[in-house]
């Protein structure tokens, strides 16, 4: 009876179960988490915008970053907006067709994210350990190049797992998360998820070999790093920035895998929420923070900017 009633995604609406808040403090959390939201979109666009008007900044690394802050938004925007209208109206309920889109812009978000680091260490890699072949080697076409492919492989892993997990005829419709997420959905099918799980393990092995990597060329940075003042100086601007970075983000979402599979539902609803939520809130907030006051040339754009609005205001 329950496969009959719920195999058909037109009739399902998924209901939330990560609120549970008073109606006073509903309109202290919107307030709230509407500033944070708009604080994140304001510091990810303003790093966006200087990357792409000054032109001194037209480098491989700064395109990178800029993608991250593009990422970062992405990510955002697959939660801040559902909850923000969660908390306004108190509603609990997200369609079919809703949840799915939510899960595919997390998983584009979290495989961009991990490819980009990725590339990133390359490039950091090449203008570290191999120098005098930076400029041949990470080109300003490579670097399209390889955006391009970073969002290529993201869109296309994204779509097989919504696909895997579209084909699951559902018997239930109780979330308990504040947003739609691919192993709540699975956790409610009520045939076989053998493909599903095979699939998410498969991704989780290969965000595991993409953070490896990463280490790995990290080592060879730092052995460089010690031969010479100037690159220890560079290591310190544009590599410690990308490290923070990786860590956040790692440790994020390693919260929400091991806490939605193996964490009890008994324990407290804010820790679970917390957990849940970390690397959709942290990275995209702590991102554009990190690069902007790490890199002395985005910094000194900034300075001079707001310099000169003081001085057009006086």
């Amino acid at each position: 009876l329950m496969t009959s009633l719920f195999n058909s995604s037109q009739e399902i609406v998924f209901v939330l179960h990560g609120l549970n808040v008073t109606q006073t403090n509903r309109h202290i959390y919107f307030v709230f988490i509407l500033i944070l939201y708009l604080f994140i979109i304001f510091m990810n666009l303003t790093l966006i915008f200087i990357i792409v008007l000054e032109k001194m900044l037209h480098d491989p690394m700064y395109l990178f970053i800029c993608n991250l802050c593009i990422n970062g938004i992405i990510g955002a925007s697959s939660f801040y907006p559902k909850i923000l209208y969660d908390f306004l109206f108190d509603s609990h309920l997200i369609t079919y067709i809703g949840c799915m889109t939510q899960i595919f812009v997390i998983f584009l978000y979290v495989y961009c994210e991990f490819t980009n680091l990725s590339v990133m260490a390359y490039d950091r890699y090449v203008a570290i350990c191999k120098p005098l072949h930076y400029h041949s080697m990470m080109t300003i076409r490579k670097a399209w190049t390889l955006l391009f492919l970073t969002w290529l492989l993201s869109w296309f892993v994204c779509s097989i797992g919504c696909v895997l997990l579209a084909r699951l005829p559902l018997c239930g419709v109780d979330i308990d998360k504040l947003y739609c997420s691919s192993w709540a959905v699975v956790k409610l099918s009520c045939v076989d998820t053998t493909l599903n799980n095979l699939y998410g393990l498969i991704l989780m092995i290969s965000h595991f070999s993409q953070v490896i990597l990463i280490l790995i060329s990290y080592v060879n940075i730092i052995k460089a790093s010690l031969r010479s003042r100037v690159q220890r100086r560079k290591f310190m601007q544009t590599c410690l920035p990308h490290l923070i970075t990786l860590v956040n983000f790692t440790i994020s979402l390693l919260f929400d895998v091991i806490y939605s599979r193996f964490g009890s539902n008994t324990s407290l609803l804010a820790l679970r929420n917390i957990m849940a939520v970390e690397f959709l809130v942290l990275p995209p907030l702590l991102n554009p923070i990190t690069y902007g006051m790490n890199l002395s040339q985005i910094r000194n754009i900034v300075k001079e900017m707001f310099n000169r609005k003081v001085a057009d205001l006086s």
